[in-house]
């Protein structure tokens, strides 16, 4: 009998998400002036205001002010009538240095060579074979809508009326054996301008607009296996509120961290629980969550499973790793149970914590644009960046969305003789 599986996504205007841009936007900027600095950045936004708290230990100094600023307006929240905008939405900061308890643990401990974990705790990577970057497919498709309904808002011609808020669901039709063979259901809300006074007409050109301009957009960038599941979408629910013209940090506050699902797989795998944004990648949860991504997208994509789950654990101020855990859900290609796959694993992956930032290059200001539409399943790439500290900048070009990449396919094919 065939089941249902859903994921959500939200926009860069959605009032978490932008508290979410936020805090990484002044991570990088620490980051940026000193690639040592320890950051915990935590941001609520709300109607007129953006407040900052956390800890900081840094030699860089970061005018807080300015880099709240600018990722409010990137972001498009430009218009008094937003009740929130870049230039009149008052910004206090309450961060404060980081507490000596926790460097303690934290720095290095053997001649700058290794470091302690940040915290303890527990995180997943998660990767499965169903799309070209092994995401769920409900994920992936959630996140495309808003991407594109995004580069619609900006271009500003064919959807002329959208505000930066949005939010999308996508429901996928499962097989018995697992296999993607419909959508069930698109969900999608976006925040626009009161664009008529007749509220039925407005919301009928809304969904036109979303069925008729969006969806094939969306349709055209998949794969034609993907394709063929639209042919078939069996409920479309568009706005189903009514109106949505009241939005962003004005009609909902927002906070770091509180999209953790939709920053990762959606639903699908599992979650240690803790958020990624605004945390340098001395903190577990952001930079082993990468690691452990990476290895799964490495093991599915050299053909070791289908799907794989994989879990690692940390306790404070220790470097290695407490535990490894690797799940294949029963799809493994290997004469090897998952226990021996993950003995395996820590044989081909370091996982303590300085080699994490060395290896994935954690320490650059890299996470801006981790902040909306997942830190998961993105392009790896590069981008030119000035680094050092106001005055003695120098421009270097960076890696990004390194975890993604699959570099240890080979590697991981010789040493299990595929």
């Amino acid at each position: 009998m065939a089941y249902y599986f859903t994921s959500e996504s939200v926009s860069e205007g959605h009032p978490d998400k932008v508290a979410d841009q936020i805090s990484d936007a002044v991570l990088d900027e620490f980051l940026r002036q000193d690639p040592q600095s320890r950051v915990a950045c935590e941001t609520l936004v709300t109607t007129g205001l953006a407040m900052l708290a956390g800890e900081v230990r840094s030699n860089a100094y970061v005018d807080l002010q300015k880099v709240v600023r600018e990722t409010i307006q990137k972001i498009g929240y430009t218009k008094a009538d937003y009740r929130f905008d870049c230039d009149s939405c008052g910004v206090i900061s309450a961060i404060h240095e980081q507490s000596s308890d926790i460097a303690m643990g934290v720095d290095s401990n053997d001649e700058g060579k290794d470091i302690g974990a940040g915290d303890q705790g527990m995180m997943f990577g998660y990767a499965t074979n169903e799309t070209e970057n092994y995401m769920p497919l409900s994920i992936y498709l959630a996140h495309k809508l808003l991407i594109e309904l995004a580069d619609l808002r900006r271009s500003g011609d064919l959807i002329p009326y959208l505000r930066p808020d949005s939010k999308s669901q996508v429901t996928i039709e499962y097989s018995d054996d697992h296999l993607p063979i419909g959508i069930n259901a698109i969900v999608l809300s976006t925040q626009h301008d009161p664009f008529d006074s007749d509220d039925k007409k407005m919301l009928a050109k809304i969904g036109e607009d979303i069925k008729g301009i969006l969806i094939p957009r969306v349709k055209e960038q998949c794969s034609p296996d993907i394709q063929k599941l639209f042919d078939s979408i069996k409920n479309y629910h568009i706005n189903p509120t009514g109106k949505f013209v009241i939005g962003g940090p004005h009609g909902d506050a927002g906070l770091t961290g509180r999209k953790i699902i939709v920053d990762t797989y959606g639903g699908k795998g599992a979650h240690g629980g803790g958020a990624f944004s605004g945390k340098d990648s001395t903190k577990v949860d952001r930079s082993a969550a990468y690691a452990t991504r990476h290895i799964a997208r490495n093991l599915v994509a050299a053909g070791v499973s289908e799907k794989c789950l994989v879990q690692v654990a940390y306790a404070i101020g220790v470097s290695q790793p407490v535990g490894l855990f690797v799940d294949t859900y029963g799809t493994s290609n290997l004469g090897l149970s998952d226990s021996e796959i993950a003995k395996n694993v820590l044989d081909l992956f370091d996982l303590r914590p300085s080699a994490i930032i060395n290896n994935y290059q954690l320490n650059k200001p890299i996470f801006t644009e981790t902040a909306a539409y997942g830190h998961m399943g993105r392009t790896p790439g590069t981008k030119k960046v000035s680094l050092g500290p106001n005055g003695n900048e120098k421009e270097e070009e960076v890696e990004t969305f390194t975890w993604e990449k699959e570099d240890r396919i080979d590697d991981i094919r010789t040493h299990f003789k595929l």
